[in-house]
């Protein structure tokens, strides 16, 4: 089962574009873990060489990704990536802990670890100084983050988040996330 997890940085804010729609946005860069190449990164004008690798994945796996990334990659794509399996861990995570939870919380919780100095929006401020290296290096932390938590709760069937100077852990059921429900893609292919 090839499994691709990933994530996106933008070149601008929604309030750049006057719209709550993710899809308004501009991709800046794309960073995965290719459970079959390892980790790779494409800048905007790249993601054609992105297509073929995610159009032969199984699953795609993110951290808010059916809310946030799917939407506005397949503005790029020229199919429909909503084809494809999607375990978004944030939401797979809600409905056991209540809320939504940060990345970085279940990161320090889970893996005693934490994303990289700078908030999502220091990426934008990043490449717009043309620091396209810094936000490759963020964008794939945040990958690799979200790899072992997938990984982690595979394996314990649980995570645990750091809330208030704790940490708690919940189980999870996980029983469905390799279930390969979809087609392949072969928009971009040439079949």
């Amino acid at each position: 089962m090839r499994i691709v997890v990933f994530d996106i940085e933008t070149t601008n804010w929604l309030a750049d574009t006057g719209s709550s729609d993710p899809a308004s946005l501009t991709i800046a860069l794309v960073g995965i873990h290719d459970s079959e190449t390892g980790y790779s990164s494409y800048i905007e004008q790249d993601l054609p060489k992105l297509w073929p690798i995610i159009e032969r994945t199984d699953v795609l796996i993110g951290w808010n990704s059916d809310h946030f990334d799917i939407p506005l990659l397949n503005k790029y794509y020229p199919g429909d990536l909503t084809r494809i399996k999607s375990v978004d861990l944030m939401k797979e995570f809600q409905p056991f802990v209540g809320r939504r939870l940060k990345l970085d919380a279940v990161a320090e919780g889970t893996l005693k670890d934490k994303k990289l100095d700078g908030k999502g929006g220091q990426s934008i401020i990043w490449w717009r100084n043309g620091e396209v290296e810094k936000v490759r290096e963020y964008c794939l932390k945040d990958v690799e983050l979200t790899k072992k938590i997938f990984d982690y709760a595979l394996e314990k069937k649980s995570i645990k988040y750091a809330e208030l100077g704790s940490i708690r852990e919940v189980k999870i059921d996980t029983s469905k996330w390799l279930i390969a429900d979809t087609k392949p893609m072969t928009f971009s292919l040439g079949f």
